[in-house]
């Protein structure tokens, strides 16, 4: 079945404009309440199901938050509220305090005045489709509160932070400490800016937080692991060992070191796993997406480590995962999964994985990584009307088999609509970067024409 309202990584959309509206939370937190009542009592018997709620810092986040509460508790759910705490921490509560399901209030690296909603189910995972699907349906009817002795509770979980910090700490071997190591941390004035700092600090390294004074309207402004070239300079400007950058709900990491030298998710989890594979700890193989870099691929078949690509998406990388019982696995964007350290994509604790790593070898990332050079990637976005259907023009099939020609099976061509906004994707990667800036824009040129006609 097609889904109305929910996307890849939840339901998306602009502060104000359906679905992101009060109204529509209200319904949504109802319907919600109602789905996944069904699920608890099949489990439970007569228990009440609870939900935990999330947030990051936009303004709009008291909104929402007040908005599926209310609906939540009409249908007679219990909700915990935990105010600003990363998506990945939002899990982790969820499973960790045996909860029906959680909701993140987040739109991610998105800009402010974007917003979103996303479901965790009780194990700490994204929802089924099923679940999704369900959801959608009990939107089709009325929203009716339930009487006063059925309706639901509200109370704050006052030690949330401290509880997910710990569990940070714990995925750090206890055998290593962080202590004469300088980080920059860049929060994305997002959901990590209290909690980034003090899981790092509490290692022993010196922390120059940046990014972690949130007003509810510059999250991921020129900050941020979408902007890290923030966090390079203030590595250079106090001659910090290396820098680490999070996005607005501190999922996603970009890290670089003291040279300023930056790497991203495919360099990230290489160290990730090139360290698992040395000491003997990789459970399978790892995990990419369609974007993960050609290059990436061929040197884990060199180390005889098998690779396989999901579509975009840590929800696909992660069914992948679990389909085939590995634990490694991410995207170029900074969504890294470990799954033996946690049931979803964790900033900090990727950045702690990373850490471990340089620790044990006492070498840079640089130096760690530097027997994988990445392809010259080129990623041009075209704005165009999600109804277009790109895979069935013929002038674009045409440039992209000219394309995959002129690279002679040294390099890739995909084309691919987002999942969160309007926009038609085309990325070209090979070994020459003019070649691969060419065709890139001879595609992108051959698309816009295309959906303009």
């Amino acid at each position: 079945m097609t889904r109305k309202y929910f996307g890849t990584d939840g339901i998306r959309g602009r502060v104000g404009v359906a679905p992101i509206t009060p109204d529509f939370a209200l319904r949504l937190g109802f319907a919600a309440g109602r789905a996944l009542a069904h699920g608890h009592a099949e489990a439970n018997g007569d228990a009440r199901p609870a939900v935990l709620i999330g947030k990051d810092t936009r303004i709009s986040g008291y909104m929402l938050e007040s908005a599926l509460e209310a609906g939540l508790a009409a249908s007679g759910c219990d909700v915990l509220l935990v105010g600003p705490m990363p998506t990945p921490g939002v899990a982790y509560l969820t499973r960790g305090l045996r909860l029906s399901a959680g909701i993140m209030i987040s739109a991610s690296h998105n800009p402010f005045d974007d917003n979103g909603i996303k479901f965790f189910s009780g194990d700490g995972s994204k929802l089924d489709d099923a679940v999704e699907l369900s959801i959608e349906a009990e939107l089709e009817n009325p929203l009716l509160s339930l009487s006063s002795i059925a309706l639901g509770k509200a109370r704050r979980l006052d030690d949330a932070n401290g509880r997910y910090i710990e569990f940070c700490k714990s995925t750090f071997p206890t055998t290593l400490n962080l202590r004469g190591l300088k980080l920059v941390l860049d929060c994305a004035h997002g959901a990590a800016y209290s909690i980034g700092p003090n899981v790092f600090r509490e290692l022993g390294a010196e922390v120059i937080a940046i990014g972690n004074q949130p007003n509810g309207l510059n999250i991921n402004e020129k900050c941020g692991a979408t902007h890290p070239e923030t966090m390079r300079a203030a590595v250079m400007e106090h001659s910090a060992d290396m820098g680490l950058a999070l996005d607005g709900d501190a999922d996603r990491l970009m890290m670089c070191d003291a040279d300023g030298t930056l790497f991203d998710g495919d360099q990230l989890l290489y160290a990730i796993v090139k360290d698992r594979h040395e000491s003997g700890t990789l459970r399978g193989g790892v995990v990419g997406t369609l974007m993960t870099n050609f290059a990436l691929e061929k040197r884990f078949a060199e180390m005889n480590v098998p690779f396989q690509r999901a579509n975009v998406g840590d929800r696909y990388v992660l069914e992948m995962l679990r389909e085939k019982n590995w634990d490694c696995g991410g995207e170029n964007s900074g969504h890294l999964l470990c799954l033996d350290k946690h049931s979803t994509g964790d900033g900090i604790i990727s950045a702690l994985q990373v850490l471990a790593a340089l620790c044990r070898t006492g070498k840079r990332l640089a130096e760690f990584t530097a027997d994988l050079t990445l392809f010259p990637q080129v990623l041009v976005n075209i704005r165009l009307d999600r109804k277009f259907d790109f895979s069935a023009d013929a002038d674009i099939s045409i440039a992209v088999a000219a394309a995959e020609k002129e690279l002679d099976g040294q390099g890739r061509v995909l084309l691919r609509a987002s999942g969160t906004e309007p926009l038609i994707r085309v990325m070209v990667e090979g070994r020459d970067s003019a070649q691969v800036s060419k065709l890139a824009q001879r595609i992108a040129a051959t698309v816009t024409r295309a959906g303009a006609g």
